[in-house]
């Protein structure tokens, strides 16, 4: 089984949020492709910055095809559909960008082809493939354009990666739908069509939520706004959602993340807020009301700068008193980190010997 990962963002106009995806996505590629040679070699169990990746969390990987199914990371299995085969272009090998670029030298591992096989494999047989795709707007670089390469480089076994900020994300939920897994609401059906997945077998990972290395970073984005954290509260805001089963999956992630953010930083208190739902105004004045002593620095969890942190925020908060930067998750080598512990800890649970 030759595995292979799908990296899911989503989409932009702006040139800049398709850069700095690429440039994270390498970094976690190579930092994976570390993991996944010295593994091979006998030597692997850690990630690329020496923390040992968690695994009591990963469910068995299964597939996309009839009789195989789909399992994603929070256990959901998904209806059985045939799916028609994927052809793609000539296969290349290693670690590569969505449009085919192989990151510099200076980013990954050098493989030579002198190096011994292990397990019966060459060297290049021993990559790892990594690609990036987009939700929607990017030509050329949308998720059945990854899988179609993927496939084409011969892949066999597939993990999915969705780069967004929360499972309560109905983009989320859209991208599994069309990998064939069961809505997170039954009131409501994905909105893109079926991927093609070849004959590979996938399992689908889960979004950021509240992961450590996240609150680490989003930490590192207000240090210059923190005086006294012990007579500091933080404001998590994000983009929330109204819909049922969505809105309890944004606020319970959210509300973890505040929590890792307030014993790590020594804050006084942490709350969230979400933009839709309408509460960050709201939420800003009852703590002002019932903490007259404690400053308030808003923290937003959006993954890219733009309209939502220079624009809706500050909007949504006009004539209140707060600090604030505007600071998003990228660029940051926190994520690439998050990406490839998520990679390494599949890595270390899959399975290359099973056989469906």
């Amino acid at each position: 089984m030759k595995p292979g990962v799908l990296v899911i963002s989503h989409g932009s106009r702006e040139a800049e949020w398709v850069r700095l995806v690429e440039e994270a996505v390498a970094a976690a590629a190579a930092q994976a492709e570390v993991f996944w040679l010295t593994g091979l070699a006998g030597v692997g169990g850690q990630t690329g910055d020496g923390r040992t990746p968690s695994v009591g969390s990963r469910p068995p990987v299964t597939g996309c095809e009839p009789g195989i199914g789909v399992q994603t990371g929070d256990g959901r299995t998904p209806s059985v559909d045939s799916r028609p085969p994927v052809t793609g272009s000539e296969p290349g090998i290693g670690v590569q960008t969505g449009d085919g670029r192989t990151p510099s030298a200076g980013s990954q591992p050098p493989v030579s082809g002198s190096e011994p096989s292990i397990g019966g494999q060459t060297s290049n047989d021993r990559r790892l493939p990594v690609v990036s795709s987009f939700l929607e707007i990017v030509e050329g670089r949308l998720i059945q354009d990854g899988l179609d390469r993927l496939e084409a480089e011969g892949v066999t076994e597939l993990y999915v990666l969705p780069l967004f900020v929360s499972s309560g994300s109905t983009h989320v939920d859209d991208i599994a739908q069309a990998f064939g897994l069961p809505p997170v609401s039954p009131a409501r059906a994905g909105e893109l069509e079926p991927l093609r997945c070849g004959g590979m077998r996938v399992h689908f990972g889960q979004p950021i939520d509240d992961d450590a290395d996240i609150a680490e970073l989003l930490l590192a984005n207000i240090r210059e706004l923190s005086e006294a954290p012990e007579r500091e509260r933080l404001l998590l805001v994000a983009h929330g959602s109204r819909e049922a089963g969505f809105f309890a999956r944004w606020r319970g992630g959210m509300t973890r993340l505040a929590e890792r953010m307030r014993q790590g930083g020594g804050f006084a208190g942490a709350d969230t807020a979400m933009l839709l739902p309408d509460q960050a105004a709201c939420k800003l004045r009852a703590l002002q009301r019932k903490r007259p002593g404690q400053n308030v620095i808003v923290v937003p969890l959006f993954l890219s700068v733009g309209y939502f942190t220079r624009t809706v925020i500050p909007s949504r908060l006009s004539g209140l008193q707060y600090r604030y930067n505007g600071r998003a998750m990228l660029p940051s080598p926190y994520i690439s980190q998050w990406m490839g512990g998520q990679i390494a800890a599949w890595l270390e649970n899959r399975d290359p010997n099973r056989i469906e």
